[in-house]
């Protein structure tokens, strides 16, 4: 190719086309034609190469022409068609929102975007996260704390103020005030997780980006949180888990919270819902955990043990854990826990939180309790929280507690039970049974034979100890507070007392004024102790029931007591002997309705009291529970001053105290009365029919019972500081089956007849010479005299050709002075179902309405002799109310 034919490179933006631009001059107002547009050879030589500006022209020249031209237009260029390299590219000089890529710049430098255009997408994107955070936090509320992590136990106190046990929900929780928390326990969690706590937000930046690129790349998502977030996640969210969407849930809910709520209420929020390992959720759950005591009571040393807790008790619990994980061993978790406390306590000290002095005391792991299930309800437990239980909701004017809230939870329930009474009286029940009673071998007699026991403190009136059943979880009914079993003759010493209170009204006068005019009984008193006695009204005249038919009431093995042919005996002899027929005859010559003043003024339960308008009524048809029997016998040991059985001493909530029992005395019956009742008790356990329960070395007073159909026994009896009554029966345990009801127990346990001075008595004896060791002896009061001595004179005996249904009238007079009668029972009024009514003709059945079978025994003298009265029951073991 020839010189003259080549051309030098083109500057950008086609400069001979400026240039021809030029050359058109100002005036002609047309847009210079593009290039070859004319076709003529010489324009391009014209202002090209050897154009007029000289035959090699600077690009720089070129450009400056380009320049001029558009200065001389007076406008800019506009639209030519890009050709060569600048073909695509957006035109120099067209202003754009966003100048990207870069039109002032050529090749990688094109894509390299502007130092302004990184700070405005900057501003844009954290200004958009600013508007985000601004309208999320408008819209999020503060949820309230979820039902689970307020979900808690109520813990259940010995006397002595150990833990019993930890029960009533599925959540091993107490929560608790901010006051009864360790400051050491806050400072320990907030030194360990998170030290700017009482600064920051609620949040930390920080760990939320370090939280959030581990789940980006699917790690662990700890270790992002502050206290506050996790106090959120544990208390207030319900879901849990591990997602960017809920992690941003939760920043929101906490910075509301950490704006919203009290630092120190977060703080204690988040103490109480943590989980500790042990299954404690919480730190006084906790506590008793590891230590068995209370939050209040940690040092800085447990304090940073618990801290340490909260990283995973699976690899900290020095108890170990190698059932979930081989590598949590004791001796790892040991390691691993004294290392974590040691670490708290420094930072402690570091950041002021602590003593250096005080720090120096904790180089060890603290002593910590094994783990043991805190929700164990077997054996007696279950019976003892049932009671406590009772108690508090029925006495719910005084606790402030419905059974709606005892449900939900968190209190602290101090019960009056003695850990070793209780447990005594359990072996003796056991020591037995297993002793005596065989269902394999004996399946007709000794099936379902079941135990009850309490034992009251008579000078407060606090159950220490009570036999329930065989075991809580499998026999539901508490046979010391509810079973139905009638308490025969432990009813007579009832009778005593409202003789000796109100005294027996005078036959020669009317009614209303016999009621003014009575005579105190002394226990010299004699009255008939005759077997199938003619039992008589007050004013001599005979008892008849509804359907006109007479009663003869018979005594505990057809044996007749006392001299013939008058057959008397004194009430200490009749009470020593359980004389049935004398204590009956008592009771309707006092009045059956002072009777029952006095049995409730000892303390039993008007609503367990049955047939209070018949005969029988004096010899135990009642079925008061144990605890009640027990409590009404320790009326008589405190002198008379009566005071109700209680079962908890002390309740406390996070807010503290809210209930305490304070003891209320009722004076039932003067102290002549009831020391009185007691000095005639302890005849019957001296040389009656309670021998076999005399304690070695110490006064006893007490009495037993037998039932019609003997169908259950008891023993009731007393020391001046300790009241106890056991009680036997045979019941069917199967709540399925229809209409159960008492079993006989002739034949059980091998004996011929179950009495009240047999295995009850046994089981007393072998309970009380336990629970009285270590206590001191003491003797009952001496009783003052009382009262006079009835029927001491003689009476005009029946004719040897009398026959038993004609025998004279026991009453203080042969005959009444006056024509008006004690009412008796209203023809229209049915026979309850304690009475077999249809036997009952005179004396043809030998006992009457419900005279009983009445017990044998070799010789009256020694011997348990009595019949003590009992039909069907009514209603079964769930028939009766609560004792």
């Amino acid at each position: 190719m020839s010189e003259h034919r080549r051309k030098p490179p083109q500057p950008q933006g086609g400069g001979r086309a400026a240039a021809r631009r030029g050359q058109s001059g100002p005036s002609s107002g047309r847009r210079a034609a593009p290039r070859g547009a004319t076709g003529s050879p010489s324009d391009s030589h014209e202002s090209g190469l050897y154009g007029s500006g000289g035959e090699e022209r600077s690009y720089g020249g070129r450009a400056e022409t380009r320049r001029a031209a558009q200065r001389s237009t007076g406008g800019r260029r506009r639209g030519a068609e890009p050709t060569g390299r600048g073909r695509g590219r957006p035109v120099p000089g067209k202003k754009r929102l966003i100048d990207y890529p870069r039109a002032d710049k050529d090749g990688w430098r094109r894509w390299m975007p502007s130092w302004k255009l990184v700070a405005g997408l900057c501003v844009a994107f954290f200004g958009s996260l600013v508007a985000v955070a601004g309208v999320g936090y408008a819209m999020v509320a503060v949820p309230k704390v979820d039902e689970t992590a307020t979900a808690q136990n109520n813990v259940y106190y010995w006397k002595d103020g150990t833990q019993m046990v930890a029960t009533g929900g599925e959540t091993n929780r107490q929560i608790i005030d901010l006051s009864q928390i360790p400051e050491a326990m806050r400072w320990a969690v907030i030194s360990q997780e998170n030290k700017t706590f009482y600064d920051d937000s609620g949040i930390d930046p920080k760990g939320i980006a370090r939280a959030v690129f581990n789940m980006a790349r699917g790690g662990q998502t700890q270790g992002g949180s502050t206290i506050t977030q996790q106090y959120v996640k544990n208390a207030m969210l319900n879901d849990q888990s591990q997602t960017i969407s809920r992690k941003f849930k939760e920043i929101f809910v906490a910075v509301k919270v950490g704006a919203e709520e009290d630092k120190d209420d977060i703080i204690a929020g988040y103490l109480n819902s943590a989980y500790y390992g042990r299954n404690a959720y919480g730190i006084q759950a906790a506590a008793r955990a590891y230590f068995d005591k209370d939050a209040i009571k940690l040092n800085p040393g447990e304090c940073a043990f618990l801290a340490a807790m909260l990283k995973g008790a699976t690899y900290y619990d020095p108890a170990g854990a190698r059932s979930i994980d081989t590598a949590a061993t004791p001796q790892a978790n040991s390691r691993r826990a004294l290392v974590q406390m040691q670490d708290t306590l420094d930072k402690m000290v570091e950041y002021k939180h602590l003593d250096a002095a005080e720090r120096a005391k904790y180089t060890t792991l603290p002593k910590w309790e094994n783990p043991r299930s805190n929700t164990q309800l077997s054996g007696q437990i279950g019976y003892l929280v049932d009671l406590a239980n009772s108690y508090v909701v029925t006495h719910s004017k005084e606790t402030g507690i419905t059974e709606d809230k005892l449900r939900q939870g968190g209190y602290s329930i101090y019960t009056t039970f003695d850990r070793k009474k209780v447990s005594k009286l359990e072996e003796a029940v056991t020591k037995v049974y297993k002793a005596n009673i065989k269902p394999d071998k004996r399946p007709d007699t000794d099936t379902h034979v079941q135990f009850g026991g309490a034992s009251v403190n008579p000078e407060t009136g606090a159950i220490e100890a009570i036999y329930g059943g065989e075991d809580a979880t499998k026999h539901f009914t508490n046979n010391a507070d509810q079973t139905g079993a009638q308490v025969g003759s432990t009813f007579k010493p009832f009778v005593l007392a409202a003789a000796m209170t109100w005294g027996v009204r005078d036959p020669d006068l009317g009614s209303s004024q016999a009621q003014d005019e009575r005579t105190i009984v002394s226990p010299k008193s004699l009255f008939s102790g005759k077997n199938k006695l003619k039992i008589r009204n007050y004013d001599g005249t005979v008892w008849k029931n509804e359907k006109g038919e007479e009663w003869l009431q018979t005594n505990d093995g057809q044996v007749s007591y006392g001299t013939p042919p008058n057959y008397k005996v004194d009430l200490r002899e009749a009470m020593r002997e359980s004389v049935n027929s004398a204590f009956v005859q008592l009771g309707m010559d006092v009045g059956l309705d002072k009777v029952k003043e006095a049995a409730v003024n000892a303390g039993v339960k008007e609503s367990t009291l049955a047939g209070t308008t018949f005969p029988s009524f004096s010899i135990g048809i009642s079925d008061p529970s144990a605890i009640r029997m027990a409590g009404s016998y320790a009326t008589f040991a405190a002198s008379g001053k009566q005071r109700d059985p209680y079962s908890v001493q002390k309740v406390t909530s996070k807010a503290g105290v809210i209930y305490t029992h304070k003891t209320q005395t009722e004076q039932a019956f003067t102290s002549k009365v009831a020391d009185n009742v007691t000095d005639i008790l302890k005849t019957v356990v001296e040389k009656g029919t309670g021998t076999a329960a005399q304690l070695d070395g110490r006064e006893v007073a007490g009495k037993t019972g037998t039932t019609d159909g003997n169908k259950s026994a008891w023993f009731v009896g007393y020391t001046p500081q300790l009241s106890t009554a056991i009680s036997m029966f045979r019941y069917p345990d199967d709540e399925t089956q229809k209409n159960r009801t008492f079993l006989e127990m002739f034949g059980t346990g091998g004996q011929e007849k179950i009495h009240g001075a047999s295995f009850p008595a046994e089981i007393w004896h072998d309970y009380m010479e336990e629970a009285m060791k270590n206590l001191p002896v003491k003797k009952f009061p001496e009783p003052e005299a009382i009262g006079e001595v009835l029927n001491e004179d003689p009476e005009p005996s029946p004719s040897p050709s009398v026959t038993e249904t004609e025998e004279a009238s026991p009453s203080p007079s042969p005959s009444p002075s006056k024509t008006e009668t004690e009412p008796s029972p209203s023809p229209s009024q049915t026979c309850p179902t304690f009475f077999n009514c249809e036997d009952n003709s005179g004396g043809g059945n030998g006992g009457g309405v419900n005279g009983g079978s009445g017990e044998t025994s070799p010789s009256p003298s020694d011997t348990e002799t009595e019949d003590d009265t009992r039909g069907n029951q009514n209603g079964g073991i769930f028939g009766g109310p609560a004792g």
